[in-house]
């Protein structure tokens, strides 16, 4: 079976083909979440693409309807760097070090990282001594070279997966972490990966998990660079289709709920774990296009709660600033139309390369965290909510004394920790 390798408008699901795809929440036309923008820019038009969550009802998979050009969405100078965010160092080292135990890795094997940003996860398997190798478009594979993580700096096709596996051998784990879902044309992926895994090798994947996105009505995941919004029962299918198996599968709390999967080629038995993930989404109605509108009933009821609530804070003169500036925080703007009327200013720590830029779509500045440290506004507005509670801590810690408003699941002020 295979996929149209499209760009632009889809009317057909990215993994069964199935057409008439069922249109869940329309979030209107948004700029890429990375397009941050300088000050002379602002007064330019900018690219916007349509963005609408889909439904297919033949195989369950939530998906975009359009599909942007990777290059613009993945731009070479892309500013996203995994290293800086401790969160995913975290999980990532944990990650080599459960695969190396549970895969009893030795030095001769080649761990393998599609979409590997700037080498942090291949850091870990590298320390262990293993072989390594990354493969990451953007620039941010310059920094991995020089921190010594061999990386091909390519966007990941059948070609390239000929050519590593040609130079470096079959890989026993090929990670795509992140970045499975972002990556256009699912069936020339799977064929890449079959060609770089060894016959008994393991590929493991994660992505956030939409569950975790239905029953926290998380619509801030919702963006370009995000194609698919994975649950268990649509990636079984895909395995189906493309020779593998999926075998195993566990839920993690990265990036406010993901699933980590794991499939082997060939027809394999599917884990006890898995079968009971997999009967928890079917009754959670995640698969039932009534409960699904009722997701986006519930966005659009928390954008109007969130904008009344900043709202009547301005016209009492209070200051608002956001913290941080994450990708899934520019479809939250976006998408709730929260922009520099509403929002001072966005904080992001020292050494960040958007630092000096503005929101893209809604026009927020980016400055430097100690900003707030000395103006101390009434009100900060936490856009990596789902790891707030680190968030307000570390503030706390650093000097922060007013108070947070937490957007999701619904919008509310909190005063202490």
């Amino acid at each position: 079976m295979k996929g149209k390798k499209n760009i632009g408008h889809i009317t057909q699901c990215q993994i069964c083909l199935h057409e008439n795809l069922e249109t869940i929440l329309a979030l209107g036309h948004h700029a890429p979440v990375h397009a941050h923008l300088k000050k002379e820019q602002l007064s330019q038009s900018e690219k916007t693409y349509p963005l609408n969550l889909c439904h297919c009802s033949n195989c369950g998979l939530l998906q975009l309807d359009y599909i942007g050009d990777p290059k613009i969405i993945f731009p070479p100078e892309y500013p996203y760097q995994t290293g800086l965010t401790n969160m995913l160092i975290r999980n990532f080292r944990a990650l080599a070090d459960l695969l190396a135990n549970k895969y009893s890795l030795t030095k001769n094997d080649l761990i393998v990282d599609i979409g590997s940003n700037d080498g942090t996860l291949l850091q870990g398997f590298k320390e262990k001594g293993m072989k390594v190798l990354g493969i990451e478009p953007t620039n941010v594979a310059k920094i991995a070279n020089e921190n010594g993580i061999p990386t091909i700096q390519e966007y990941f096709d059948v070609q390239v997966a000929e050519v590593a596996a040609s130079e470096h051998g079959k890989a026993k784990i090929i990670a795509l972490t992140n970045a499975f879902a972002h990556i256009n044309n699912l069936f020339e992926i799977m064929k890449g990966i079959n060609l770089m895994l060894d016959d008994d090798g393991i590929f493991v994947s994660e992505s956030q998990y939409f569950l975790d996105a239905f029953e926290k009505t998380a619509f801030d995941t919702i963006y370009h660079e995000h194609l698919r919004f994975y649950l268990l029962k649509p990636l079984q299918k895909l395995f189906s289709l493309t020779g593998f198996s999926l075998v195993d599968a566990e839920k993690i709390s990265a990036a406010g709920g993901s699933i980590r999967v794991y499939a082997k080629k060939g027809s394999q038995p599917m884990s006890e774990r898995v079968q009971k993930l997999i009967q928890a989404e079917e009754e959670s109605g995640v698969y039932d296009q009534k409960k699904l509108m009722e997701f986006a009933q519930r966005a659009i009821k928390i954008k109007h709660e969130l904008i009344s609530l900043l709202a009547s804070l301005k016209t009492q003169n209070k200051r608002i600033v956001a913290i941080g500036a994450p990708a899934r925080g520019s479809s939250f703007l976006n998408f709730t139309k929260i922009d520099n009327h509403l929002i001072d200013y966005a904080c992001e720590k020292k050494g960040s390369p958007k630092i000096g830029l503005y929101t893209p779509g809604t026009h927020i500045p980016i400055v430097d965290e100690e900003k707030m440290f000395q103006e101390q506004p009434e009100y900060a507005l936490l856009l990596s909510w789902h790891i707030g509670e680190e968030l307000m801590n570390l503030m706390h810690k650093f000097g922060y004394k007013g108070k947070f408003i937490i957007p999701l699941p619904e919008p509310r002020i909190v005063k202490e920790i």
